[in-house]
């Protein structure tokens, strides 16, 4: 096999998964080459924002607590590195009915693993979080060690990063085909072509384009985004306002965080429109959408409700089917990794999610069990 330039490992992508992986595949030693289609920071992906929720009571299931815990771990580590804040904890509310999926969920994790946490009535979160007005049937469960991540600050810190140990990194060069064979992988772009023994697929919603071989049974989904500017005296910064997710009816949340620099954000969680590639998702927000999301908030936060909106915008979600990741080898090319489409809530996950690819790309080994993960789930 040919190419114009070698390297130990490729990564196609550079969004939160690509750029983690690349960071910490150049601290290995590895030489490696990072490519993305777009220019450096683009909003055209998943990773991008102001903020993602990181919690530790993972209400999804309980795999996910010690990968998240080790995701916290390696964010301060990289605050380090950066000498750039990336992680504000000031804790989290999971709300919901007593026997709902938010809150049997986020009980079940947090026994699971021995995690404090404390169960809050409705009146007990009026008290503690005054912009909150849940109603009587509600109680949440409060997460100490929740919060957020600033997403472009981490990718910037992952990029930054893996350049000054030694990776190269190019932007605006957009991947037209990859092959591989026993010998290594060729990548060829519209600048040239690359060769190296093996390579990342961390490109999120455009996966489906470099393995359309395999038939992955992904969904493009459009998730819409606002920040509202209430009038309210400062219950909405982070001190005295946590990250949240409430279950408005039986499997749909609604979620938001305490004021930044672009409002106070909320979003509906899994209820845009499906597109069958990145390039069909309607990237213009109407002015109506913002209904929807009124009406899941009013039962917990009526007078964030009334609030004007300052900002929307959209990202993409690739959903897999059960809404776990996948980490796992291309079925037909053991040194081609294909990495985690991971259903709107991988984030947080990224700096160890890095870490485990960059270690199954050098050694073959993760250090989690990732086997809930693997392509051949689907059938």
């Amino acid at each position: 096999m040919t190419g114009t330039r070698s390297y130990d490992v490729i990564v196609i992508g550079l969004g939160a998964m690509g750029s983690a992986t690349l960071f910490h595949l150049a601290r290995s030693g590895a030489r490696v080459l990072g490519l993305e289609q777009y220019q450096r920071g683009h909003g055209k992906g998943s990773s991008h924002g102001d903020s993602r929720i990181i919690r530790e009571m993972y209400f999804e299931h309980p795999l996910y607590v010690p990968l998240v815990q080790r995701a916290h771990q390696l964010w301060l580590e990289l605050e380090t590195i950066a000498e750039t804040p990336l992680m504000t904890i000031n804790g989290g509310l999971m709300i919901g009915p007593a026997d709902g999926s938010v809150v049997t969920g986020t009980l079940q994790s947090a026994r699971e693993h021995e995690l404090a946490y404390e169960i809050l009535s409705a009146r007990q979160i009026r008290e503690r979080f005054p912009a909150f007005e849940p109603r009587e049937d509600l109680v949440a469960v409060f997460d100490p060690n929740a919060g957020f991540l600033d997403p472009e600050a981490c990718v910037t810190a992952h990029l930054d990063g893996a350049v000054r140990a030694g990776a190269v990194a190019h932007f605006s060069e957009k991947v037209i085909a990859w092959t591989a064979d026993n010998a290594g992988v060729e990548v060829r772009t519209a600048v040239g072509s690359y060769s190296a023994k093996r390579l990342l697929l961390a490109a999120g919603a455009w996966t489906g384009g470099f393995v359309s071989g395999l038939r992955l049974p992904l969904a493009i989904e459009r998730q819409v985004v606002f920040w509202l500017e209430p009038g309210d005296g400062g219950a909405y910064d982070s001190a005295r306002f946590p990250i949240y997710a409430y279950e408005y009816q039986a499997g749909h949340i609604c979620y938001g965080f305490p004021r930044l620099r672009r409002g106070v954000k909320a979003s509906v969680m899994h209820s845009g429109e499906i597109a069958r590639t990145p390039e069909e998702v309607r990237r213009t927000v109407e002015e109506n959408e913002i209904e929807s999301l009124r009406s899941a908030l009013r039962p917990v936060l009526p007078m964030l409700t009334e609030a004007p909106v300052r900002d929307r915008d959209t990202c993409l979600f690739t959903n897999t089917p059960d809404h776990d990741f996948i980490i796992d080898w291309h079925p037909s090319h053991p040194n081609v990794l294909i990495s985690s489409p991971c259903s709107g809530h991988g984030f947080k996950f990224s700096s160890a999610i890095g870490e485990i690819q960059a270690s199954l790309l050098t050694e073959g080994t993760a250090g989690f069990d990732i086997a809930p993960f693997r392509i051949d789930r689907f059938g």
